[in-house]
């Protein structure tokens, strides 16, 4: 087989990046969807204040202080980076957090809680030994949108109407339920016997917030999580066959496709069960890689894709007993520079170009047609 010219060499590596740097700024957003309102459920990937008001600000740190937020609010807003999430970026006014009383909900609510499970917290409670960070589970926040909309709809028909043009979004949700069962060392065969059960409560939430009215739904997979600091720190290993290419550790991350692949096959059983509603899968797993396989040309530290920018110890750069916010753990001069924030979420700019990617994935499978 005849070796193809270096400059033909060089555009096959080339191609696949420069596409997603057009992808990225192709300058779409939700919003030329007409959508007034977005609903989201959810964990710390989507949370926007409800934790920390929630439960007591000691037990909520160290996501209520300073380094959080440091670099767009210059204060913590309860979100679990360094600044803005994904659903900052997906073309409304921020959302303000459910738990935030005499907010202005008019452009829609977040009822995500970090630390959240799909999974109720006394199911968890029977498999796991410590206490979970939140009760507020997919359940009691599929509960509290139905108050929400309770309060707003004098019947269920004034909802369905207002709701036409309102987006929901489930997830990312049950990333929690496999980070507290591995964190308290569960072997894999143990966390993935938790994903049907995860899996069925997240359709068995989409069907609800379709019963409150909601024609179009986004249901986010699972990150790669075995490209996590947290995780690259808690399972590494010297058997160099337990990473892939990216370095990541391989045992999780098919964890995760598992869950995604099962999800997906829930998604599109839903598709048959609604024919009338748009519901479309988030790939939160490929945005990420995309992230990581593209990190040089977005600007990134090629030598920093696997460290947390605030954080301290080992390769990573992150230690279980002294995570960002602590007294005494530093945070590096350049966030932007990295994709990991915390070595458990990501940074501003890691979401702000996830966001870009995932808005061009979604849109042609939301029937924008209104």
């Amino acid at each position: 087989m005849a070796t193809p010219p270096p400059i033909l060499s060089l555009l096959l590596v080339l191609i696949p990046s420069i596409l997603f740097l057009l992808c990225l700024s192709s300058g779409q957003s939700l919003k030329s969807c007409g959508f007034d309102q977005i609903y989201q459920l959810g964990d710390s990937i989507s949370d926007t204040g409800n934790l920390i008001r929630e439960v007591p600000i000691g037990i909520a740190t160290p996501y209520a202080t300073l380094p959080y937020g440091e670099t767009f609010f210059k204060r913590a807003t309860g979100r679990c980076s360094n600044g803005l999430l994904m659903i900052d970026y997906f073309g409304l006014p921020f959302l303000n957090p459910y738990k935030d009383d005499g907010a202005d909900f008019g452009h829609g609510v977040n009822f995500a809680v970090a630390g959240a499970t799909a999974l109720p917290v006394e199911f968890l409670a029977s498999k796991l030994i410590f206490p979970l960070l939140t009760k507020s589970s997919l359940r009691v926040q599929l509960d509290w949108m139905s108050g929400h909309f309770s309060s707003i709809c004098p019947t269920e028909r004034d909802c369905g109407e207002k709701l036409k043009k309102s987006l929901f979004i489930v997830g990312e949700i049950g990333g929690n339920d496999f980070n507290y069962a591995l964190v308290e060392g569960k072997n894999i065969e143990e966390v993935k016997s938790l994903v049907p059960d995860g899996v069925k409560a997240i359709t068995d939430a989409v069907r609800r917030v379709i019963s409150y009215g909601a024609a179009r739904v986004i249901v986010a997979g699972n990150w790669p999580f075995g490209c996590f600091p947290i995780y690259l720190t808690v399972f590494q290993t010297g058997d160099p066959t337990a990473y892939d290419e990216n370095q990541c550790l391989k045992q999780l991350n098919d964890l995760s496709m598992y869950f995604n692949d099962q999800l997906r096959n829930a998604i599109n059983e839903l598709k048959k069960e609604f024919p009338d509603a748009s519901i479309a899968y988030g790939d939160y797993y490929n945005a990420f890689l995309q992230l990581l396989n593209n990190a040089s040309a977005l600007g990134f530290d090629v030598t920093s894709t696997r460290k947390s920018c605030c954080g301290i110890g080992g390769p990573y750069d992150f230690t279980l007993t002294l995570l960002c916010g602590f007294p005494g753990v530093p945070v590096c001069s350049q966030p932007n520079r990295y994709i990991h924030w915390d070595g458990i979420h990501l940074t501003q700019e890691a979401y702000r170009l996830m966001a870009g990617w995932l808005v061009d994935d979604i849109l042609p499978n939301l029937g924008c047609n209104f």
